[in-house]
């Protein structure tokens, strides 16, 4: 077997059931992986979950991999793919127990609403980092995906065209209505 292949001779050896390749594969991408997980959770344990599930996931469905995109398109559309399914389910979950914490048995307020603010965004340092990312996590799912793999993951226009699966003007389109919204939440009063 060959100790360094081409993501294709790699498919192909996936396919063949080759426990290597699967290692090969785990070592290749893991940290692209993580970093779309995690640059659009902001969580490293969720990031690592959602690493775990795509793995699992490409383990499963290899035999059904066309090779129309190349294989590391497929793992960033996976990847960004259960991240939001992740976050879907987290923001239900956030909401059920908020939900809880104010209403009692019989819907009466119990309390005020929770301070949820993260303890990094209080460190005066990290104030401006913290606005930054809330601005992020506001945008459009497509919008959010479009802007962290251009500038945390730094694909081109191209590779993000293919992991959307869109055309590279909607991908510029996508990050021009990202960078105005941004400019919009972390500058309201600039006209």
């Amino acid at each position: 077997m060959n100790s360094n292949p081409t993501d294709s001779e790699l498919v192909t050896q996936l396919r063949a059931g080759q426990a290597a390749a699967f290692r090969m594969l785990v070592e290749r991408y893991q940290g692209p992986v993580y970093r779309t997980a995690l640059s659009l959770l902001r969580s490293p344990e969720e990031a690592e979950d959602v690493a775990q599930e795509v793995f699992v996931e490409v383990y499963q469905t290899i035999a059904d991999f066309r090779g129309e995109a190349a294989l590391s398109t497929w793992l960033y559309r996976l990847a960004t793919s259960q991240a939001l399914k992740h976050r879907r389910k987290a923001r239900t979950k956030k909401r059920f127990a908020f939900l809880t914490s104010l209403f009692g048995v019989n819907q009466e307020v119990l309390h005020e609403p929770p301070d949820h603010r993260h303890p990094l965004a209080l460190l005066e340092g990290r104030q401006q980092e913290q606005q930054l990312l809330d601005a992020i996590a506001r945008l459009p799912d497509s919008q959010q995906i479009a802007f962290t793999l251009r500038h945390e993951q730094e694909l081109s226009y191209e590779e993000i065209a293919a992991v959307l699966a869109i055309s590279r003007p909607a991908v510029e389109s996508l990050l021009f209505r990202a960078r105005q919204r941004l400019r919009k939440y972390l500058h309201p009063h600039v006209a």
